[in-house]
């Protein structure tokens, strides 16, 4: 009566290389950046400490975002088992006796 769920992951593995191996080059991509700026060194830790905050700030939000979808689905798959045990015992041709 229920639907067997699949616990994969709905990404492939490969759109999880693109995905990370992007996020590796951008993040190369600015700390070169900030290497190579003409500016004093206390500069450029200032950008460094931005750069860093704003990656884990990143991958906090993400990991909320992930988990509140997550409780959401339970919800869901608790509220249609509920459903399916309502539909599987209710038998539209039983009639009361009174």
């Amino acid at each position: 009566m229920t639907t067997p769920t699949s616990s994969a992951s709905p990404t492939t593995t490969a759109f999880f290389a693109q995905a990370a191996i992007s996020f590796g080059i951008a993040v190369l991509a600015v700390v070169v950046g900030i290497v190579y700026l003409p500016v004093d060194g206390w500069v450029r830790g200032f950008l460094g400490l931005g750069v860093l905050y704003a990656v884990t700030s990143t991958f906090t939000l993400a990991k909320c975002i992930r988990d509140r979808q997550e409780g959401t689905t339970l919800v869901n798959r608790v509220d249609q088992a509920r459903l399916d045990k309502l539909l599987a015992e209710h038998d539209p041709f039983k009639v009361e006796a009174s």
